[in-house]
C-alpha cells in the first residue's frame, strides 16, 4: 500500500518516508520477537516441558509458568496451585444464589498468563470455549465463566507439571521418556475452591539453556515474557 502512494508535494513526501521509516522498525522488532520466541521454545523443549501442549500455553507462557512455578513439588494439590495463582474464586453466595467472586490474592503474573490461554481458547472451536458456554447456560455472567475456565486451566497446567516432573525424574540424567497427550481444560471434573493454607515461598531460577555463552540471554527472555 505505502509503495502506491506517489505525494507530488513536499509535506506527502516528508510523510511517506516518515511512514517507510516507521514501517521498517516494525519489520526489525518483528524479526526480533519471532527469534526470541523461538530462543524461548528451545529452552522449554530442554527443560523437558509439555505444557506447550495445553491450547492457548505458547513458548512464552510456558517460559513465563516455568520460571515462577520452580519446582511443582512445593505445591501439596491442585487447590494449594490454584491459590497461588490466584484462580481460585472466593465465595460469595447470598440466599439462594450462588455465586464466587475475583481473588486479588496470589501471583498475578501468572494469573495473566492463565488469562492469555483462556482468552486464546475462546477464540477457537477448542473444549474450552465449550467449557465456558456451558457455564453461561448454567445463569454464570460472562466474567463468571471465565473465571470457572480460568481456574480449569490452572488445574490442567498443575497436572502437566506434576507429569513433566515425574517424567523426567524416570527418565534419569542424559535424556527424557515418554510422549506428552494433548490437553485441554475440560479434561478435569468442575472444581471451584480455595485454601486456606500459607502459599509456598518464592521459586528459584529453572530455565538455563545448555549453552553457557547464552545462559544470561535465555533467563533476561524468560523474564520479560
Amino acid at each position: 500500500m505505502l509503495a502506491s502512494v506517489r505525494p507530488r508535494d513536499i509535506a506527502g513526501k516528508t510523510r511517506r518516508r516518515i511512514a517507510a521509516d516507521e514501517l521498517a522498525e516494525l519489520i526489525n522488532v518483528e524479526a526480533k520477537i519471532k527469534k526470541a520466541t523461538a530462543e524461548l521454545k528451545a529452552i522449554v523443549l530442554a527443560r523437558g516441558s509439555t505444557l506447550m501442549d495445553i491450547h492457548g500455553v505458547g513458548p512464552v507462557v510456558a517460559a513465563r509458568i516455568l520460571a515462577d512455578v520452580g519446582d511443582i513439588a512445593r505445591f501439596a494439590d491442585r487447590n494449594r496451585f490454584a491459590s497461588w495463582t490466584g484462580t481460585a474464586p472466593l465465595d460469595a453466595s447470598s440466599g439462594e444464589q450462588n455465586r464466587h467472586r475475583l481473588s486479588r490474592a496470589g501471583n498475578r503474573r501468572m494469573n495473566h498468563m492463565i488469562h492469555i490461554a483462556a482468552v486464546t481458547q475462546l477464540r477457537v472451536d477448542t473444549d474450552g470455549r465449550t467449557y465456558y458456554r456451558r457455564k453461561r447456560t448454567e445463569g454464570k455472567k460472562s466474567l463468571e465463566a471465565l473465571r470457572c475456565l480460568k481456574r480449569r486451566i490452572s488445574d490442567v497446567i498443575y497436572r502437566q507439571l506434576v507429569a513433566d516432573a515425574e517424567r523426567v525424574a524416570g527418565a534419569g540424567p542424559g535424556g527424557h521418556c515418554g510422549a506428552s497427550q494433548e490437553s485441554s481444560a475440560a479434561d478435569l471434573p468442575p472444581h471451584i475452591g480455595t485454601s486456606d493454607q500459607p502459599l509456598p515461598g518464592p521459586a528459584g531460577q529453572t530455565l538455563r539453556p545448555a549453552s553457557t555463552s547464552r545462559k544470561t540471554r535465555g533467563e533476561d527472555l524468560a523474564a520479560t515474557g
